[in-house]
């Protein structure tokens, strides 16, 4: 089964709900004694309800594979390429740390793009040493 995405009504007319900005698109139960979306009628976009949800042996996974949460550097040192991996809640530091570690290995991440983090790091300290010869 597809992933269907399930939107706000009226979230393509208004761009406090979403039109042109895909952060602010989210799912909000229809409600209203004439609402057509919440009376189910034919091409008003879908409702959530029993009957979506995914397949059992997809259910928790990324592309066939189990996600396993990094909370710290231990985690990461005994991380292998069998799962993919998402980042824990981490501080600016520890972040660095293991984006530097998982380059080396090569670990995939669901929710944490380590090529991005580094290059801004990088950009950040080149600018502050230009700001200190100044």
């Amino acid at each position: 089964m597809t992933k269907r995405m399930f939107l706000r009504r009226n979230t393509t007319q208004y761009s406090r709900l979403g039109r042109k900005r895909k952060k602010l698109q989210k799912w909000r139960r229809p409600t209203g004694r004439d609402n057509k979306m919440r009376l189910k009628v034919k091409g008003k976009g879908p409702v959530v309800s029993i009957g979506y949800k995914k397949d059992l042996r997809e259910r928790g996974k990324s592309k066939g594979m189990e996600i396993k949460t990094i909370k710290n550097i231990s985690d990461i040192k005994n991380a292998d390429k069998t799962f993919k991996y998402s980042l824990g809640k981490i501080g600016g530091k520890k972040k660095i740390e293991i984006a530097k570690i998982s380059k080396e290995k090569g670990i995939d991440f669901v929710n944490f793009n380590y090529n991005k983090l580094l290059k801004s790091v990088e950009k950040n300290k080149t600018g502050r040493k230009k700001e200190e010869k100044k």
